[in-house]
C-alpha cells in the first residue's frame, strides 16, 4: 500500500486550512494513500488540542510512528549522510517506504534525505 508521509509543514499547513494542501490530501484519500508521520513531528506542531481540532480529526486516519531508539539511530545515521540537521525530517523519510509520497514545507532536505538513504520517494511541496 502506498502511503503519504507527512512533515510538520503539511500538518500545519492542513491546520491553517491552507486550500492547496487540503486538495492534495483529497486526492491522496481518492487515492486511497494511506496517512503517515511520526510522533515527533506532531510534537513540532500540537500545541492546543481546542484550538487545533482540524489538525486532530486529520490524525485521526493518520498512523503516528513512535520514535523509538532504532528509529533514532537510523535517523541520526541518515543525517550523517546526508549532510543534513534536521533530525525530525529524517524521521519522516525514513518512516515512508519506496515508492511513498511525501508531503512536505522543505522538499530540498527531504529529497537529500531520501537520496542518501537510497529511498525513492515522491516528494510534494506543500
Amino acid at each position: 500500500m502506498t502511503r503519504l508521509a507527512l512533515d510538520a509543514g503539511a500538518l500545519l499547513a492542513w491546520d491553517r486550512r491552507d486550500r492547496a494542501v487540503a486538495a492534495r490530501l483529497e486526492a491522496a484519500r481518492r487515492r486511497g494513500l494511506d496517512l503517515r508521520t511520526t510522533a515527533i513531528v506532531l510534537a513540532q506542531v500540537w500545541r492546543d488540542g481546542a484550538r487545533q481540532a482540524n489538525l486532530a480529526r486529520l490524525l485521526k486516519g493518520t498512523e503516528v510512528v513512535a520514535v523509538d531508539e532504532r528509529l533514532g539511530r537510523e535517523a541520526g545515521a541518515l543525517l550523517a549522510r546526508s549532510g543534513t540537521d534536521d533530525p525530525i525530517d529524517a524521521t519522516v523519510v525514513i518512516v515512508a517506504a519506496p515508492g511513498d509520497r511525501v508531503l512536505t514545507s522543505d522538499p530540498g532536505d527531504i529529497r537529500l534525505l531520501a537520496d542518501a538513504g537510497n529511498r525513492t520517494l515522491m516528494v510534494i511541496a506543500c
